[in-house]
């Protein structure tokens, strides 16, 4: 029979015994009570005081507890598990927070009706009306918007992967950059200008907000792109051209087929990094009461300049603004649903 012996890494360690598995819970359990029982003493047992001083505790009593009996080394090893954990959860406050106000709020006002019926004849604090105008134009208006930044990413990072080299590539590369830090209000800007320069002042068209959108996509698509074409091992491009398969070929079955789930969850990532901005579309293509089904003709309504003017307007437009906010969610959760469905489709067999 032979005896256990220790891993050779904890040979320093004075003894080699380990907490029990509940241990993490149950430090954290007497770290609350212990706090809301200071708390209360102090005349202070708020939920935030509570939380913040048991996690200190917790800390404070797992660590020095883990030294005495694990030794440093596991010890070290719980303190950063804590700290890692402790920082995701601190991230997920405002994220949880912000999505329980928005159901709560949206909730009131959200309903088959609303989503299929428009502003038409209302007028003040009448409670009817809905958002159907609103859905229709930011639908199109970022599917106009895909449309133009999409090819545009997708062919300009497979040329800074596959094919850039030198001053070009590199050019290509900082202006990228630079285009990624561009405010909003500057893309609808340039959009409004150019529109203007050619076809005057009084044209307002949604096509105008898909291209000031546009400005705003296709800088994140490029470096998402990018990133995921240099993913792909070189072994299978050459494996490629060893068979014979010309460059262009290779690109588009080996990889792209490769990166494909890569790539859609990028162009997800840029439809939710414009779909609810409202500076360009304010400037642009302003706001109506009805459906208007025309890109090149017309001021065309859209989720957050809806929301915005409903905000504005107080009252009872309060209540549609959540509900707007509430529908703009539900629409980026179904569009990322949807891509995560073409993505897994289309990815490689052995990906799935």
């Amino acid at each position: 029979m032979t005896a256990d012996v220790a891993p050779a890494g904890l040979l320093a360690d004075a003894t080699y015994r380990r907490l029990p598995s509940w241990a993490p819970w149950g430090f954290a359990g007497g770290a609350l009570v212990l706090a809301f029982l200071v708390l209360l003493v102090a005349g202070t047992p708020g939920v935030p005081g509570v939380v913040a001083l048991g996690a200190a505790l917790y800390v404070l009593s797992l660590s020095i507890t883990s030294r005495v009996v694990e030794g440093p080394r596991r010890a070290a090893d719980r303190l950063a598990t804590t700290l890692v954990t402790g920082s995701f959860l601190l991230a997920l406050i405002p994220l949880v927070s912000l999505l329980l106000l928005v159901l709560t709020r949206g909730s009131t006002s959200f309903s088959w009706s609303f989503l299929t019926t428009d502003m038409v004849g209302i007028f003040g604090d009448m409670t009817d009306g809905g958002i159907r105008h609103a859905v229709v134009g930011t639908l199109m208006v970022t599917l106009a918007a895909a449309v133009i930044s999409v090819p545009i990413g997708l062919l300009t990072a497979i040329y800074l992967v596959e094919y850039g080299r030198g001053p070009l590539a590199r050019a290509i590369t900082f202006l990228v950059d630079v285009m990624t830090g561009i405010p909003s209000i500057v893309a609808g800007l340039f959009a409004f200008a150019l529109f203007t320069l050619v076809f005057g002042p009084a044209y307002r068209a949604g096509v105008m907000g898909a291209v000031a959108l546009a400005l705003l996509m296709t800088p994140v698509v490029i470096r998402s792109v990018e990133e995921m074409l240099r993913l792909v091992p070189n072994e299978l491009r050459e494996a490629s051209y060893a068979l014979g398969v010309p460059k262009w070929l290779t690109i588009v079955k080996v990889v792209l087929r490769t990166a494909a789930a890569g790539i859609v969850t990028g162009v997800m990532l840029a439809v939710a990094r414009v779909i609810g901005e409202t500076a360009p579309l304010l400037l642009t293509v302003g706001l109506v009461t009805q459906v208007n089904w025309d890109l090149f003709d017309g001021r065309m309504a859209t989720l957050p300049v809806f929301a915005y003017r409903q905000y504005e307007q107080g009252g009872t437009g309060i209540d549609r603004a959540w509900a707007a906010a509430l529908t703009l969610i539900l629409i980026v959760m179904l569009l990322n649903l949807v891509a995560r469905l073409v993505s897994r489709w289309f990815a490689p067999k052995g990906a799935r």
